[in-house]
């Protein structure tokens, strides 16, 4: 067992399993539909990973398709004269350009055979030739030029489903939001590895950046983005959304947990407040049918009875909350 493993069964819940299954349930019923998800060509998806370092994701996708159009197999990129990869690097705003050169350098690798799928244990073993396959390990994608230890997991993952736990910033800031992980690599690592589910790091991984992109950002969006790790989520019970990436406490005035704060704190008293009573001890602006009125205060009171601390019913014609038991 590798060291730090012990310690790292102290960030996680006892039994891991509903944590697992609620994020890959939020992610496959409803994430971002980009191109390279929608393939498990390790061409494509290589593209897309070094196309992704330091690029934002909408410009990477037309950049992206626009690669493909032009070099649609690794043969035709490997067969490209470079200057013209280089230019296209150039004319798409895609950072280093020596990011293409590896890119071209890595595809003539792959035609000519010098890397080799599963040919590699994790242990070193040389990788025969494979009649110009891509590897499927990540130790031996890491044989191509300019693929590191991140995209050669990435790629394994997404590919072949052969990876690892992906562990990016984004991953880092749920696991210090979600379980209180330490800013400390190997134990984000080790982690990470922990809690992905054997064999399936092709959706698991997908599913966590997911939640770092969408849900678990800088500035969180745990509420409107129906965050499933909110019962387990220490940020999201104390407040504090600080992370590595993320030194100052976000802005809480106006937020939505502060709103919610002003409903648990309505509620306290134990008594069952109607929906316009409620309401203005919430927002000094509401009203009933604006903008900030009914139908946003049920929104609120949805996501906190998900999350157990409150009860809503219907009585006398009314909706009323009271505090859960």
């Amino acid at each position: 067992m590798a060291e730090g493993t012990d310690e790292s069964e102290d960030y996680l819940p006892e039994d891991p399993g509903p944590v697992r299954e609620s994020l890959v349930e939020w992610y496959e019923d409803d994430h971002r539909e980009f191109p390279w998800r929608e393939t498990t060509g390790p061409y494509e998806i290589l593209v897309s990973e070094v196309m992704s370092q330091q690029t934002q994701l909408g410009r990477v996708e037309e950049a992206w398709a626009a690669f493909l159009d032009r070099w649609p197999t690794v043969a035709d990129l490997a067969d490209a004269d470079r200057s013209e990869v280089v230019a296209f690097w150039t004319d798409h705003s895609l950072g280093y350009n020596n990011r293409a050169r590896y890119l071209h350098e890595a595809a003539g690798q792959v035609v000519e055979g010098e890397v080799g799928p599963m040919d590699r244990t994790r242990d070193g073993d040389d990788a025969a030739e494979a009649g110009g396959e891509f590897p499927t390990d990540p130790d031996a994608l890491q044989d191509l030029q300019g693929v590191g230890p991140y995209t050669a997991n990435a790629v394994a993952s997404f590919a072949f489903n052969t990876g690892d736990a992906v562990v990016d910033t984004n991953v880092k800031r749920v696991l210090y939001r979600a379980f209180g992980v330490p800013d400390d690599d190997r134990t984000f690592e080790d982690v990470a590895r922990r809690l992905m589910p054997e064999g399936e790091s092709r959706v698991w991984n997908n599913a966590i950046m997911e939640l770092g992109g969408v849900a678990c950002g800088k500035s969180p969006r745990c509420d409107e983005a129906g965050c499933p790790w909110r019962r387990w989520c220490d940020a999201y019970e104390t407040g504090d959304f600080t992370a590595p990436d993320v030194p100052e406490q976000p802005d809480f005035e106006g937020s939505r947990r502060q709103f919610r704060g002003r409903v648990v704190r309505a509620l306290s008293d134990g008594e069952e407040l109607a929906l316009d009573e409620l309401g203005p001890k919430v927002r000094v602006d509401y009203a009933p049918d604006g903008e900030y009125g009914r139908e946003w205060l049920r929104g609120l009171l949805a996501d906190l009875a998900e999350d157990g601390l409150v009860e809503v019913t219907e009585a006398g014609g009314e909706t009323v909350a009271r505090l859960g038991e």
